[in-house]
């Protein structure tokens, strides 16, 4: 493969991920109904999936993720302070999608619709340990439960952004790589 080929593939793989993280920033007014609708896990997983250079597929997305987070809380408070508490298991479940996106060994609807599945379903899991132990709930296995049917209305809006931007972004690079670099062979 060419040099150039390659320099295109790369050049794709980020602006496909810097059009998805543009929507990150949409302003949704007072609509709590979408919260959590956000293109981050699919990123995630398609680093995970299709960068061969596995530093990069953890460190685009998570720095995707830390960048985004730093101007969204400027927008929001002013400061360039992205600590929040809780914030060790978001990024934890985060590297994970990664790791599940890099096993998807054959692209194609049921293999990404599983992974996007089962991804939610880990930062489900994971990021609900925090307002569990921190929050009203009881300390117990039933306050954890809780706290999970409490954070139900937010995965699932986690779950069609990881749905709906993985279309695109699977299907956007899959059909650009087809037509225009003619090769089944991607290095980043």
């Amino acid at each position: 493969m060419s040099i150039n080929k390659i320099q295109v593939q790369n050049g794709l793989l980020l602006l496909i991920i810097l059009i998805a993280v543009s929507f990150r920033f949409v302003d949704m007014g007072e609509n709590y109904a979408w919260a959590n609708f956000t293109p981050v896990g699919a990123i995630a997983l398609f680093a995970g999936t299709y960068f061969k250079d596995k530093r990069k597929s953890f460190i685009v997305p998570l720095a995707v993720l830390l960048l985004s987070d730093v101007l969204l809380m400027h927008k929001y408070t002013g400061s360039f302070n992205p600590y929040y508490s809780g914030i060790e298991l978001v990024y934890l479940s985060f590297a994970v999608m990664v790791y599940l996106g890099s096993r998807i060994k054959k692209v194609n609807v049921l293999n990404v619709f599983l992974v996007s599945v089962l991804s939610v379903l880990v930062h489900w899991l994971l990021t609900d340990i925090h307002p569990w132990l921190s929050g009203p709930y009881t300390k117990d296995f039933s306050g954890y439960i809780a706290a999970l049917v409490a954070a139900i209305p937010f995965e699932k809006n986690l779950l069609f952004g990881n749905l709906v931007f993985s279309l695109l972004m699977y299907g956007g690079y899959e059909v650009v790589k087809h037509k225009f670099i003619a090769s089944k062979e991607v290095y980043a």
